[in-house]
């Protein structure tokens, strides 16, 4: 069973982060961008946009009440859709939470400091994003002060602008109130639809809430009430305080509206308060994010080192790590155009919605009997129109905006860059895709046996193997038979080399080797080779060996489903002292980490030695990965440290 995160956040507590998490920049710069796309008028796409909002709202509501965990969208694609699709929803979703952060930041540095100084805007974004990931590391009651804090600001910061707003009369900025052609509302509604941004990051908390199955759901439409009335009210009140093309010239638009309200020193109160607001979104990303790598690591979808949870403080350490490392090199990377930012985030995360909502029509069809807490009306149509609407936001901006097209094509290349990476992260841990993976690579393996396993790695096997003439080896995923020949040649015609391989194309080309080999020789030099097809080889060793003298295996380890097992069968058909030689690819590429297990040599080392064998460990460097070598002995008397 994974490791889970403890259960902490009530309804107000979540409540207050999940508005927190949606407002993030979108309230404090899109109004501006709404006037100037479409004047007075962009009033009317922030009520048709809270509208919409508020019933795909409903939609993650009902599927968080199916769903309260960590990984949210990841969890309810992948309930619906299966592994790959899911993979994809969550590979998008990491990368649109990593252009919000750069979004965010470049938003906040605005504000605090409107003059060039990238030096300075880095150290300090820097600086608050280490602050931040050490609040999230220490744990989430911590974490979640921090967030309710800072949304009480940005409510507070909000209220202090809108009221006095309100009590403005100035009804001829609102005249004339078309300024622009009628299809520029719709194309505002595209441009300001980030405000609502930000149910994913508020699911992926749902693990951690009290009767999350309930309370989510609540969040959920609440919180984007909520905000669909702040936001209309203060685009209201903002229009009405200043003329609509001066406000949508603003680069600072709030804290222009501050200054205007209350004066020169208004202006300065309100430049920190929006600012903290908008670290206090980066804040909710930070804490929220690392769920999802947590999830997808869980299911194996995702490097599994991130699924660790630390003992004392009960987070996802390593992804917080992680999170860390990927974060500070976005600030040096996102320090460009808002606008730029902004117009690359929000196609990709209208088109991850529409897959999260489509999520609810199948689920509807292929899970009726899933407990639901809460249903979204009219789910027959509604999830349709939607999507509908999307599509149709999603048109309008590619045909009504300069470089559209060019920037829909590297928002969609981000998504591609995910694809290999998926194949990499299966290779690695799912059987199934391991077989299917090495048998259309074989004849590829085959061309580059000499990079995977190059002569100076066999010359080493065989040295630590030591005498093996005359004896009987497994070799536990022969490949291609690189290292079989030079097995049988070492084992001699008095031996015996059992080959076993998962790839029935890897075995072919095997057998077709060797019976060259043997039709090579004039007089009989090497072993009798005996291949075996076994599709579980990784989760054990073939029932028909029966007995060995030696077992050795390269670029297996990392692909046993319980090594433990797998030592024990090995235990089994060895005689006392019977030789074992591993060797496994390390830091593969230099850029994927090792199977956990295998990040150590004392927890190898010690998983051996529990299941009966004396080993030592070893490292080597090549070229593009590491070797480790796994070599020792049986020792049926009580396995002892190797000496």
């Amino acid at each position: 069973m994974p490791e889970e995160l403890k259960k902490t956040l009530s309804f107000p507590v979540i409540l207050l982060i999940t508005i927190n998490s949606i407002m993030g920049t979108g309230i404090f710069f899109l109004p501006a961008v709404g006037a100037r796309i479409a004047g007075p008028a962009s009033l009317i796409a922030w009520l048709i946009l809270s509208a919409i909002s508020i019933y795909i709202a409903m939609i993650f509501a009902e599927l968080s009440s199916m769903f309260p965990k960590s990984g949210g969208i990841y969890e309810f694609c992948k309930q619906a859709y299966g592994r790959f699709p899911s993979f994809i929803i969550g590979w998008t979703t990491i990368i649109t939470g990593n252009i919000t952060i750069a979004m965010l930041i470049v938003g906040a540095i605005r504000y605090l400091i409107p003059f060039e100084a990238p030096v300075l805007k880095i150290i300090i974004s820097l600086g608050f994003i280490f602050i931040f990931n050490y609040i999230a590391y220490r744990g989430m009651k911590t974490s979640s002060t921090m967030l309710v804090a800072f949304a009480i600001i940005t409510m507070g910061t909000l209220f202090s602008l809108i009221v006095p707003g309100l009590f403005t009369t100035n009804i001829g900025n609102f005249s004339p109130f078309f300024v622009f052609p009628f299809s520029a509302t719709f194309l505002a509604i595209f441009f300001i639809a980030e405000t609502f941004f930000g149910w994913e990051t508020a699911t992926f908390l749902a693990g951690e809430t009290k009767d999350g199955q309930r309370v989510m759901p609540k969040a959920l439409i609440i919180s984007t009430v909520i905000i669909a009335v702040v936001a209309t009210l203060f685009v209201f009140t903002s229009l009405n305080s200043i003329n609509w093309k001066d406000f949508g010239g603003s680069i600072a638009p709030l804290t222009e509206l501050g200054m205007i309200h209350f004066g020169i020193k208004g202006k300065d109160i309100f430049t920190i308060a929006v600012y903290l607001s908008i670290i206090g979104s980066v804040a909710g990303w930070i804490v929220s994010s690392p769920r999802l790598l947590l999830s997808m690591a869980q299911d194996k979808l995702f490097l599994t080192h991130l699924s660790k949870i630390h003992p004392k403080y009960n987070t996802p350490s390593n992804a917080i790590i992680f999170q860390t490392i990927l974060t500070s090199i976005l600030i040096f990377v996102g320090s460009g155009s808002y606008e730029m930012l902004l117009e690359l985030l929000v196609p990709l995360v209208l088109l991850l919605y529409g897959t999260v909502i489509f999520s609810l029509v199948v689920l509807r069809k292929n899970q009726p009997d899933t407990p639901r807490y809460y249903k979204v009306p009219f789910a027959k149509v509604g999830p349709y129109l939607i999507i509908l609407f999307i599509a149709s936001m999603i048109t309008i901006w590619l045909f009504m905006t300069p470089n559209a097209f060019s920037t829909l094509k590297l928002a969609m290349s981000f998504i591609a860059f995910g694809i290999p990476i998926y194949f990499l992260i299966e290779i690695y841990y799912d059987p199934k895709a391991i077989t299917e993976i090495k048998d259309l690579s074989a004849y590829f393996a085959l061309f580059t046996e000499r990079i995977n396993m190059p002569r100076k790695v066999i010359n080493e096997i065989l040295f630590l193997l030591g005498n093996i003439k005359g004896k009987s080896v497994l070799e536990y995923g022969c490949g291609v038979g690189t290292l079989t020949q030079h097995l049988a040649k070492e084992v001699g015609p008095t031996g015996k080399i059992h080959a076993v391989d998962l790839s029935i194309n890897d075995l072919r080309i095997t057998e077709k080797r060797m019976e060259r080999l043997m039709w090579s020789s004039h007089e009989r030099i090497h072993a009798r080779v005996h291949t075996i097809h076994d599709e579980n080889q990784v989760h054990r060793i073939h029932p028909d060996i029966p007995y060995v003298d030696a077992v050795v295996s390269v670029g297996n380890l990392g692909y046993i489903q319980d090594i433990n097992k797998i030592l024990k069968d090995i235990h089994n058909i060895l005689p006392d002292q019977g030789k074992v030689c591993f060797v496994e690819y390390g830091d593969f590429f230099k850029i994927i980490p090792n199977i956990e297990w295998l990040s150590h040599n004392e927890v190898i080392q010690d998983i051996f030695l529990k299941n009966g064998f004396s080993v030592r460990v070893i490292r080597k460097k090549g070229i593009f990965w590491n070797y480790i070598y796994v070599y020792g002995f049986k020792s049926i008397e009580g396995a002892v440290p190797y000496v």
